[in-house]
């Protein structure tokens, strides 16, 4: 088993140690992301799931595409999400995407390649663990989740 599936995401989060999972996952394996990490640490966050949402419903902030926050060329963004494409099983199989609320939008903080995989290969939902930088997302998140 995966240490870091939706399996293991659950788990943490029934215990109540979801924060630890995430900052676990970011600090492990090829996918590791300490600026992220180090990041989640600098306030209190508020955390929501792990829970299957629309891919629509999120916004990348990675990508090939000029709105992008975080550009890479497109034969790079190509190369890796197809090579993520050709891995994927199933949507428990992998770890939650890790969204931040951000007013109206739930952008995608990691997973913006396995976001664009699961595009790929035509999935429409996905795991997704949120975080909220305040009680008013907080509210706003845990409404769209019910609407899901």
């Amino acid at each position: 088993m995966c240490d870091f599936d939706l399996g293991t995401c659950l788990a943490a989060a029934a215990k109540n140690e979801l924060q630890d999972w995430v900052l676990r996952y970011l600090t492990a394996g090829p996918w590791a992301n300490i600026g992220l990490r180090d990041g989640l640490l600098l306030m209190p966050r508020f955390w929501l799931g792990p829970v299957l949402l629309p891919l629509d419903r999120m916004q990348r902030c990675c990508g090939p595409e000029p709105e992008m926050e975080y550009r890479m060329p497109v034969a790079n963004w190509q190369e890796r999400t197809g090579k993520i494409a050709g891995s994927l099983t199933r949507p428990e199989a992998l770890p939650p995407l890790i969204l931040e609320c951000v007013g109206e939008r739930l952008v995608v903080r990691d997973g913006n390649h396995r976001h664009g995989a699961m595009t790929l290969v035509g999935w429409s939902h996905c795991y997704a663990v949120i975080w909220c930088n305040g009680k008013a997302d907080q509210l706003r998140a845990q409404g769209w989740i019910q609407q899901a």
